[in-house]
């Protein structure tokens, strides 16, 4: 078949179809996943009641064969997220084609041109439009010819990337577990070895470690997403069924726990969402406060991955509404840049600090940038080809990030500063990543650029304040500092990185509503472009 006639063929499905068909499929695929859980854990207490109660070769048998039969649902569950998995990614890719189709529609219309049947531009029978306002015709079509050309890649190339992931799942027929790797990789691995090691296995090894090592799995750097994925989505399953029958506890830890359990809650909800770009679990960890790295579309096929760093009082209780804002970047970046697959990333995996005693010293921003360096050679590792990574620090996350650049070898194209206290260094040529991709934007009413301000430059404040009858505190006080708790304010044209636009009245958290400029430059600079 020629090239034309697998285009025309492309272009006629394209026009048809409807992404949210696809995306009820992959929800339905996850239904079945929870549905495998439930019996799943159905069988769990029959096991402790039998095994309390009964004792014997038979006994052993009979519990052997409910155990395995539990391994083959949870095996069941991994297949299922599979399949969402690859439909949940066709669904979003048809969404951008379908948004590049609309647009070379549009401009065709402007050359008084018309998307024939076959996928062809030819003239419309319609008088009078060549030619739109600002668009000379030939202009027009030429960018319609493009437009029209990158959705039927898009589509394309998404539905063999589809094709191909569905015909693996349905390649695994081993029910019974596969002898056990010989070698595992060494707590100090490297993700590029881990993943070395793991491109070793067989693809009946990869499921069964999913669903016999999940903690462990779902928490190594280097492991490939989905896979990582599948063994979260059974750790919190198990993790919540502990927190819902946990022993008699009092005071503080009582409230941990409840918050814990609140946050598992919400967390498991938003996974199981089929509306927004499909939500990819990356770690799990319940100690403290608890942490979680969730990732919004595949970062392991992404073209672009964003990954962002929250700040103080970051913690599971609170993690979903961070990941909506990584959320916003995500939805924003199909609408902006529907060439290319953009990934964001909620990335907490640091004990963020709750109280400003904790959150004045760089302790918490050191430990969690050593976790964050290792995080980003993961994603280099996993990735199928390559992409462009940004890191982004918010509040005391700034931080964070600025720590993890303060050295080189940080896995980035690109940082960005979002209301910063400083980040450890005053000028961006302090930092290890390429030249001219350091952007930082605080906003006017931002509280960060008022109160965390350097020693000596309260101590000048104080004296401006005393020097100056009446207006001296609104001179001193009322204007933003330069000189941060953390170095100098990475959005002063002194720290010599680039600033870009946010809304005046955003305060510290407005920087992803929808619809305002912060938003814009945050999705641009994910995209590889300049912020408007």
């Amino acid at each position: 078949m020629s090239a034309a006639a697998v285009a025309a063929g492309t272009y006629a499905r394209l026009r048809v179809t409807d992404p949210r068909r696809w995306r009820a499929a992959a929800s339905a695929w996850r239904g079945w996943a929870a549905l495998g859980g439930s019996w799943a854990s159905a069988l769990a207490p029959l096991v402790a009641r039998m095994a309390s109660a009964w004792s014997g070769s038979a006994a052993t048998s009979a519990l052997g064969r409910l155990s395995r039969w539990r391994r083959i649902l949870d095996l069941f569950r991994t297949l299922c997220w599979e399949v969402d998995q690859a439909l949940s990614e066709f669904a979003a890719a048809l969404s951008r084609a379908r948004v590049l189709l609309s647009r070379a529609v549009t401009t065709a219309a402007q050359a008084g041109l018309v998307i024939d049947d076959s996928g062809r531009l030819s003239a419309s029978k319609a008088a009078g439009v060549a030619g739109g306002p600002g668009m000379p015709e030939t202009a027009a079509a030429g960018q319609a010819t493009a437009e029209l050309t990158a959705a039927l890649t898009v589509a394309a190339t998404a539905d063999a990337a589809a094709a191909d992931r569905l015909i693996e799942v349905a390649a695994v027929a081993a029910t019974r577990p596969p002898p056990r790797p010989e070698t595992l990789p060494a707590c100090t691995a490297t993700p590029a070895e881990v993943r070395s090691w793991w491109d070793t296995l067989t693809p009946a090894q990869h499921r069964w470690l999913v669903i016999t090592d999940s903690a462990w799995v779902g928490s190594l750097d280097g492991v490939p997403v989905p896979f990582r994925d599948a063994a979260n989505r059974l750790l919190l399953d198990r993790r919540q069924a502990d927190l819902d029958a946990p022993p008699a506890r009092h005071g503080p830890e009582r409230h941990r726990i409840d918050g814990l359990r609140r946050g598992l809650r919400a967390l498991a909800d938003r996974l199981a969402q089929g509306d927004g770009p499909r939500a990819y679990l990356l770690l799990l960890d319940l100690a403290g406060d608890g942490r979680a790295v969730v990732a919004l579309g595949d970062p392991d096929r992404a073209d672009n991955i964003l990954t962002h760093v929250p700040g103080m009082t970051a913690d599971l209780r609170s993690y979903v509404g961070e990941l909506s804002r990584a959320e916003q970047v995500a939805v924003r970046a199909a609408e902006l840049g529907p060439t290319a697959s953009t990934s964001t990333v909620m990335w907490l995996d640091y004990d963020a600090p709750d109280f400003v005693d904790e959150a004045a010293g760089v302790g918490r921003a050191q430990m969690g940038a050593a976790a964050l360096r290792r995080f980003q050679d993961g994603l280099r590792a996993t990735h199928d080809g390559a992409a462009r990574l940004t890191v982004l620090g918010h509040s005391y996350g700034s931080l964070v990030v600025g720590r993890a650049a303060a050295d080189p070898g940080l896995a980035a194209d690109g940082v960005v500063f979002v209301g910063s206290p400083g980040v450890g260094v005053d000028n961006a040529a302090d930092l290890h990543v390429p030249a001219g991709h350091v952007w930082s934007t605080t906003s006017r009413s931002d509280v960060i650029q008022y109160a965390p301000v350097a020693p000596r430059s309260l101590l000048g404040d104080l004296v401006t304040a005393a020097a100056i009858p009446l207006i001296g505190p609104a001179i001193a006080f009322a204007t933003p500092e330069d000189d941060l708790w953390f170095g100098r304010n990475p959005s002063d044209p002194s720290f010599g990185g680039h600033v870009f636009r946010s809304q005046p009245e955003g305060g510290h958290l407005g920087y992803w509503d929808a619809g305002r400029p912060a938003l814009d430059g945050i999705t641009a600079i994910a995209l590889g472009a300049t912020p408007p």
